[in-house]
């Protein structure tokens, strides 16, 4: 068996149990109330305005585990659980997208690189694959289709790449703000630091996944 195919079954298994330690994490911790009583809508109003953003509205999106900050609307989107409870669990998350705000506003550079790259993602993402595909089935005759959709999914690999260093900021930022700001104690600030962590896990398997692909679909171009 190809090397490359062995390392993206490893990764897909390794990426199944981060998943499910992730849910069972937040699970875990969605129990545990925060000494404050403020929920996570509050908890992001509270950290966008204390980091001087007034631009920026917090909605309460359906879901679990959706959550997300996007720059083009200028919006904290918070599945419902986050929104309305007042777990550790639910201020982790909240303060993380808050992060992202805070990066927006501050213009930090990786967030910008990714942001640049969404439209070539959106549609590398949906293409790559059957450019591949197609290229490989006529790159005997028209080698450079193949390629393209390497190119294509390399796109792929780089934004992944580049989310890297964008999420894992957003928990420093957002661990900082809850520590400064008084709003969980030590032992919570552990708890969400562990959340987060995990959350961030994805994103690695994400980027291996992607690089572990690539590598595979290079290796089947070159043996033809």
């Amino acid at each position: 068996m190809n090397v490359s195919w062995i390392l993206i079954i490893v990764i897909g298994i390794v990426g199944l149990i981060v998943q499910w330690k992730l849910k069972s994490v937040f699970a875990k911790y969605s129990k545990v109330l925060s000494p404050g009583g403020l929920t996570g809508a509050q908890i992001a109003q509270k950290m966008l305005n204390d980091n001087g953003i007034f631009d920026v509205n917090v909605t309460c999106i359906n879901g679990q585990l959706t959550d997300h900050y996007d720059p083009t609307k200028k919006t904290v989107n918070l599945s419902e659980d986050v929104f309305r409870t007042n777990s550790v669990s639910a201020a982790a998350v909240a303060a993380h997208e808050c992060g992202h705000a805070v990066q927006h506003k501050v213009g930090y550079s990786p967030l910008k690189l990714r942001s640049a790259l969404v439209p070539a993602v959106n549609v590398s993402s949906r293409l790559a694959m059957f450019v591949i595909i197609i290229g490989l089935l006529i790159i005997n005759v028209f080698p450079a289709l193949f390629w393209l959709g390497i190119a294509m999914f390399a796109i792929v690999l780089l934004f992944s790449v580049v989310t890297l260093p964008v999420e894992f900021n957003a928990s420093r930022r957002a661990l900082a703000w809850l520590e400064s700001s008084n709003t969980l104690s030590q032992q919570e600030l552990a708890q969400a630091k562990e959340a987060l962590t995990w959350a961030a896990s994805t994103y690695v398997v994400a980027a291996l996944s992607a690089l572990a692909s690539l590598l595979y679909y290079i290796g089947l171009g070159s043996r033809k």
